[in-house]
């Protein structure tokens, strides 16, 4: 069975993953797990309080496919968790990653940006983070995939979404039917 981890920290950003947990939960059957730091309950930037099932720290990266990161102020906060080790382990392993929004900065600080194709928030929103990866930002509203890495902005995640179903082989027509639910608000089809 397909299983991901969705990392989630204080202040996390609920809309970035929730479609994401969703979808690969309730359509297409992926065991969807969360870890925190510390495996303590975080609340949401919308309220919501999550009790995770995982500590962060003692993630085995072989026991999932995707390895998610969600947005949030924390990672923008000196006292952000070292995801460092897990994105590496992560990363040598050929685990699919997803960061969005915040997610990014995470990434970027833990050099895994430095030589893939990205985006993020905004043209210089990561040039705080003193990675080496400016050059192969893509600004975009999509999420951008390169390899087993996936990132969106924090606005993008629908793209988020179907970026990090089709990393793991599950993009079909039936998620394509339910982004053209999403992109026909804006009277498009997908």
């Amino acid at each position: 069975m397909t299983t991901i981890v969705t990392i989630l920290t204080e202040g996390f950003a609920d809309w970035e993953t929730a479609l994401l947990n969703a979808v690969a939960h309730s359509f297409y059957k992926v065991e969807t797990k969360f870890a925190t730091p510390g495996k303590q309950p975080v609340t949401s930037s919308g309220g919501m309080t999550v009790t995770p099932e995982l500590a962060m720290e003692e993630l085995d990266v072989a026991a999932y496919d995707a390895i998610i990161i969600c947005g949030g102020t924390a990672w923008q906060s000196p006292g952000a968790p070292d995801i460092a080790p897990l994105l590496d382990a992560a990363k040598a392993e050929g685990k699919l990653i997803g960061l969005i929004c915040d997610g990014t900065v995470a990434g970027a600080r833990a050099g895994l940006l430095d030589t893939v194709r990205h985006t993020s928030n905004g043209v210089g929103y990561l040039d705080a983070t003193g990675y080496r990866g400016k050059a192969l930002y893509r600004d975009t509203a999509a999420a951008v995939t390169d390899g087993k890495i996936v990132t969106a902005a924090g606005t993008s995640p629908v793209s988020f979404m179907v970026a990090v179903m089709d990393g793991l082989g599950l993009a079909d027509d039936d998620l394509n039917y339910y982004v053209g639910m999403h992109a026909a608000q804006f009277g498009k089809a997908a």
